[in-house]
């Protein structure tokens, strides 16, 4: 016979008994409840959103639109057409181009984004290790231009043999990255200075200072008046993987292994563990004997190495020479695959390679659909938007909230 809950107290679920089945409405539940079928929805809403606002560029579809009650058919035409055209743009810009004559053309579109990608995964293993030890790590950007003018340096001034040139180029990313995250992270530790105020304006401080160098005869390259450094040498350049015809190179394979530590090292390490404990409650981690100072300097250091190892997919890869814009936008777009990702390595490879895809799809989304290569911010700034607003997508899709288990009081 079973007792009954003490008055005032809820009384727990209990657990199921073995080899029983969980009821398919609690089964249900989890998935509605579920972090990734949020996401999913999240990315399903920014396209059809984006694809509204495609509907207002098309000059076709506007000029059907008033003749709707009269001529319906016209307007789905022009609906069906512009939509269409669209979102097969970006399928053949990102991942299959079923029109090319040759195989190795009709995947030259996925190639492109692994390859656009991979700066991507590095800067938000960095960035989502940070968010995971409760830091924000605003300055990838920062980081990455620094590893770039490390590695770039040890890349043309140096002349060694290949794979050794390759290494210590890498390594030279790595440590320029590491270097600027560890800034901010002994400021942090030591001062109590605002991590996300301090990397910001070391983006500045590094875009200067490149902008710096760059005028330097050292980092000038011979005969060119415009600011970027020497090429590199072809022994510190990354080697492609599947020959001249993809830009692929083996930075996409030390992705990957990178993703791979990044889970190691917060699931599996001590190390790991101590991230973990003081990004949840820095005070308990304290009491329980962890040097919180330590912790956080290594947190940015690691980070920092991360978006270093970003530069060194850029300037030893896909464009073998330091300039100011070498980092593009890599370090603001891995903070969104970080939230995208879930801060988790598997989710960031994954977002990482959604986003490339969407940079890869930008050239052929404006030529065929005659869409302005804006409209891929537009994409990828309302998953951000969708994300970052949980009760908004379950809103839309009419999802159940989250359960909260409540003790009552007596």
């Amino acid at each position: 016979m079973s007792e009954a809950p003490a008055p005032g107290i809820a009384a727990e679920p209990q657990p199921p008994v073995a080899g029983e089945r969980p009821p398919a409405r609690s089964v249900m539940r989890q998935i509605t409840e579920s972090s990734a079928l949020l996401i999913a929805l999240a990315i399903i809403a920014s396209l059809i959103l984006s694809g509204v606002l495609i509907l207002i560029a098309d000059p076709e579809f506007r000029a059907a639109l008033p003749y709707f009650f009269s001529r319906p058919g016209d307007t789905f035409a022009a609906i069906g057409d512009a939509l269409g055209s669209a979102y097969s743009a970006i399928w053949q810009g990102a991942v299959y181009n079923g029109g090319a004559s040759t195989f190795a053309q009709k995947i030259a579109p996925f190639m492109q984004t692994l390859t656009a990608a991979t700066p991507l995964i590095f800067a938000g293993l960095g960035i989502g290790i940070g968010f995971r030890a409760g830091l924000f790590n605003i300055g990838a950007q920062g980081q990455i231009l620094m590893g770039a003018t490390l590695g770039a340096m040890v890349g043309f001034m140096w002349h060694l043999p290949f794979p050794l040139h390759l290494i210590v180029a890498v390594v030279g990313c790595a440590l320029g990255g590491a270097i600027w995250g560890f800034i901010p992270g002994i400021l942090k530790a030591k001062t109590g200075a605002h991590e996300v105020i301090v990397t910001i304006m070391l983006n500045y401080v590094a875009l200067n200072l490149v902008s710096y160098l760059l005028t330097l005869e050292a980092f000038q390259r011979p005969g060119s008046d415009n600011p970027q450094s020497p090429v590199m040498d072809s022994t510190a350049m990354y080697p492609k993987l599947f020959g001249d015809q993809y830009a692929l190179n083996l930075s996409f394979v030390l992705a990957l292994v990178a993703a791979v530590f990044a889970w190691w090292l917060m699931e599996r390490s001590t190390l790991g563990f101590q991230f973990r404990a003081v990004g949840a409650n820095p005070a308990a981690a304290r009491t329980a004997g962890m040097r919180v100072s330590r912790v956080t300097i290594l947190v940015m250091v690691v980070a920092g190495a991360m978006s270093g190892l970003a530069a060194s997919a850029q300037v030893l890869g896909t464009q073998p020479s330091l300039t100011v814009g070498i980092a593009g936008s890599i370090g603001f777009d891995a903070i969104t695959v970080a939230l995208l990702g879930m801060s988790r390595p598997f989710g960031i490879v994954l977002a990482a390679i959604l986003f490339g895809g969407l940079k890869a799809a930008g050239p052929t989304l404006q030529v065929n659909a005659g869409l302005p290569i804006d409209i891929v911010l537009v994409i990828q700034s309302l998953i951000v938007l969708f994300i970052a607003a949980p009760p908004l997508i379950r809103f839309l899709f009419r999802l159940p909230a989250p359960r909260v288990v409540k003790e009552v009081a007596a």
